[in-house]
């Protein structure tokens, strides 16, 4: 279907109580992203016309997606006098003739999965999954392809109990049918709320067509606990390295392998057991050895890890970045890092080593300063560089040295040890051996 065709709600106005938090449920991350980004960016495939409804920490909710989408609409709920499912469609402009409803805590929802809403003539689609054991859950009680109730649990006789067909909780309607329904609405329930199920009754009541979609229940999962939570998130990973493996990616054990949404791949990559990859990092023919983790940087036909850990606004070119060496806020081109290293504020230059327990001293207590190191510079292991400092091309840092001056000029050797002292017979003193 045209994008032009259909207008979308998303209902994202709880508050989500049984999150055991203080942030609005929707606003639960999975994959760095918050829930409600993977429903809209699923919506923007098929409509341009859509709206999202907010009212607990509707601020928060509305700059998280105004971070990521700048055409969306939003609708605030009278969540006090108007609270439920059926008092969030109130007051919202609709401008096509189909509306689909969907939740705000079902991320894994895809493009493809809403297909089936899209092409149906019906004047009302429901869509519904079969549970093996389906207690809880109001069942849907179907006759002749066509939705003839939906019974709650504590309403349900002993035959419909028996029934696995539930509702799902998302619907397609037809324009006319929520302008006719949608005033009719009454909370004359336990929870004195307004409900979108009382509209499917309603229209059955009519003689208005109402179609059951069945519907891969993944897709349409609802996140409602931190467990919940952690479940979501274990299918979207799931996907992300899929998608990757096929677009060349290889992944050793990559169920073990953490990848953020934002994360993208170019070229011949390896991504080994136990990495983790965040942000807007960006992996360009490059191999993230096993359980490294980069973090919102770039790297370029290079190497990380072992153990390695690249921090934010890192960029690692033609670069050997070894196990437990960290790197920080730094570029660094053709350079090799071995070992035991901390880079932090640094710009290091092609051809250059940098030997074990290296260190830049780029933080005094109050500011940040930063390091220059040149071309083909070969500083030696347990050498401490305090910034701000400029090592020039072509030097030699002898082992041990710390570099405390601003510079160090092109083709000298900077060197500070204390003479060697040797005792005879000082440990047989000692041990009055």
């Amino acid at each position: 279907m045209n994008k032009n065709k259909i207008s979308i709600v998303i209902l994202a106005a709880g508050k989500g109580s049984r999150m055991k938090s203080s942030k609005a449920k929707v606003l639960h991350t999975i994959c760095a992203k918050e829930m409600l980004y993977y429903i809209i960016k699923a919506s923007r495939e098929i409509s341009d016309d859509i709206t999202v409804v907010i009212a607990h920490q509707k601020d928060a909710v509305q700059k998280a997606v105004s971070n990521n989408f700048n055409d969306i609409n939003f609708v605030t709920q009278d969540d006090i006098n108007f609270p439920g499912t059926g008092g969030a469609m109130k007051n919202i402009s609709i401008k096509n003739e189909k509306v689909l409803v969907l939740n705000g805590d079902m991320p894994l929802i895809t493009a493809k999965a809403l297909d089936g809403f899209l092409h149906s003539s019906s004047d009302i689609v429901m869509s519904i999954f079969d549970l093996p054991n389906p207690d809880g859950y109001g069942r849907v009680i179907i006759e002749d392809k066509e939705v003839k109730k939906i019974v709650e649990q504590k309403d349900a006789s002993e035959a419909e109990l028996q029934v696995t067909t539930v509702n799902a909780g998302i619907y397609a309607f037809s324009k006319s049918v929520l302008d006719k329904y949608i005033p009719l609405l009454n909370n004359n329930n336990a929870q004195k709320e307004y409900y979108l199920t009382d509209i499917v009754s309603m229209a059955r009541a009519d003689g208005l067509s109402v179609s059951p979609l069945l519907v891969d229940e993944e897709q349409f999962k609802g996140v409602n606990s931190k467990k919940d939570l952690a479940s979501a998130e274990e299918i979207m990973q799931k996907r992300i390295r899929t998608k990757w493996m096929e677009s060349g990616v290889t992944m050793q054990l990559p169920s073990t392998i953490y990848i953020e949404e934002d994360v993208t791949f170019e070229g011949e990559c390896i991504v080994e057991n136990g990495c983790r990859i965040t942000g807007s990092s960006k992996i360009i023919n490059s191999h993230i050895k096993a359980h490294s983790v980069v973090e919102e940087s770039i790297v370029k036909n290079s190497d990380v890890g072992p153990l390695a850990h690249l921090r934010p606004a890192s960029m690692l070119e033609d670069s050997h970045v070894g196990n437990f060496v960290e790197v920080k806020k730094s570029t660094l081109k053709g350079v090799k890092a071995g070992h035991l290293s901390y880079i932090g504020d640094a710009t290091v230059d092609e051809g250059t080593n940098i030997g074990a327990g290296v260190i830049t001293c780029n933080y005094d207590g109050i500011k940040k300063y930063e390091t220059i190191i040149g071309k083909n510079v070969f500083i030696g292991s347990d050498s401490q560089l305090v910034a701000p400092v400029t090592i020039e091309d072509n030097v030699m840092i002898a082992a041990g040295t710390t570099v405390t001056s601003g510079r160090v000029e092109s083709g000298a050797l900077a060197i500070s040890r204390t003479k060697l002292r040797t005792i005879e017979n000082f440990y047989h003193k000692f041990f009055k051996k």
